[in-house]
């Protein structure tokens, strides 16, 4: 069996990954592309080679084995100086020591500083392994330390056969859209398989159509209803959290802080997705107009769109669709109120779509 044989695709980050085990390891790398698309995986198993034993590593139970996550919003000193501390500890059993840093773009100033000192003179037997989703916050000092290792979005392909072999019994058509709404990422694609996601995908979808179908649609009440799915994705991330955090010796405050991490970021994210679906039917409504049903992302839902999407609904539909994308744009980089915000972009959808709405 291959060693990264339960990630798929990313044959780059492999291929250069294997080179380095076949030789030697470089002192740092740099995991980073896209959330969901096998970085946490990869460096798991790249440890586990590492260190000569995937059991233990699988287990985290690996005595030279040092994970490090975000608890809270951020990667604090603290941890860094931590981490430090045991970096300067000889192997217990493996001829290595290996670090991995998941959410690095996390880490503030003061971590990021503190990293730093030791990518400049790591102990000879240290891997550091710095995973990011995003290398933005990182500082260029630290990036240029590291040897990086991109990792892409999956392709069509690959998410339908996790697709077939997680959920077999679904059509083509729910297997094609619940590939592209995952727009290759794994940890998506999990989501949305569960019961619950199908129902909250169900009622966006109803919603997004109440748009310029439904005389009484109030804005403000679809505002609500959408914040309202965002919190309880955040409490059920939670539930699960606190599943994990069972067994797990951590202070009370560090583990309130990996409670609330998991809920904040579960709600985000699903405010996230639900933009980019809204964006994706707008989108929809254009294909299908012009006659480009093949490249319409919600394919399970063709009667629908095919009755929607109509040459006057276009121009209005475009306009919603980026007017969507704005909103997603301001909520990536923004400290936007959710509520606020997303009142705001029906109120703007309703209007696009004034003179194309449905008769009474």
């Amino acid at each position: 069996m291959s060693t990264f044989s339960n990630v798929p695709e990313q044959t780059e980050a492999k291929r250069l990954l294997s080179a380095a085990l076949e030789e030697e390891p470089a002192h740092a790398y740099l995991f980073h592309g896209p959330a969901g698309v096998g970085k946490r995986a990869t460096a798991l198993a790249f440890a586990a080679e590492l260190l000569g034993e995937h059991d233990r590593v699988a287990r985290r139970s690996h005595p030279d084995l040092y994970l490090l996550e975000p608890l809270g919003d951020q990667i604090r000193i603290d941890a860094i100086r931590e981490l430090r501390r045991d970096l300067h500890m000889r192997p217990f059993e493996a001829q290595r020591r290996v670090y991995l840093i998941f959410g690095a773009e996390l880490m503030n100033d003061e971590a990021a500083d503190a990293l730093l000192k030791d990518l400049e003179e790591p102990p000879p037997y240290a891997v550091i392994v710095v995973v990011a989703d995003d290398v933005g916050p990182l500082p260029e000092t630290i990036r240029s330390r590291c040897q990086p290792v991109l990792f892409r979005r999956l392709s069509e392909k690959a998410v339908r056969a996790v697709i077939a072999e997680r959920a077999p019994g679904l059509s083509p058509n729910e297997e094609a859209a619940l590939a592209r709404v995952a727009a290759g990422r794994l940890d998506r694609l999990e989501r949305l398989l569960d019961p619950k996601a199908t129902e909250r995908r169900a009622e966006l979808l109803a919603l997004a159509r109440s748009v310029y179908r439904d005389p009484a649609f109030v804005p403000a009440e679809a505002a609500k209803a959408v914040v309202g799915s965002a919190e309880e994705r955040g409490r059920e991330a939670r539930a699960v959290a606190e599943q994990e955090l069972e067994g797990r010796d951590l202070p009370a405050r560090e583990a309130d802080q990996w409670l609330r991490r998991a809920a904040r970021g579960a709600e985000r994210e699903q405010l996230l997705l639900v933009l980019e679906e809204l964006g994706a039917w707008y989108r929809d409504l254009v294909a299908i107009a012009v006659g480009a049903e093949r490249a319409a992302i919600h394919v399970d839902h063709l009667d629908a769109l095919r009755e929607d999407g109509s040459p006057d609904r276009a121009p209005a539909a475009e306009t919603a669709a980026g007017l969507v994308r704005q909103t997603w744009r301001e909520l990536q980089e923004l400290q936007l109120q959710a509520p606020l915000a997303f009142e705001a972009l029906f109120v703007q959808l309703r209007r696009a779509f004034a003179g194309s709405l449905v008769p009474a």
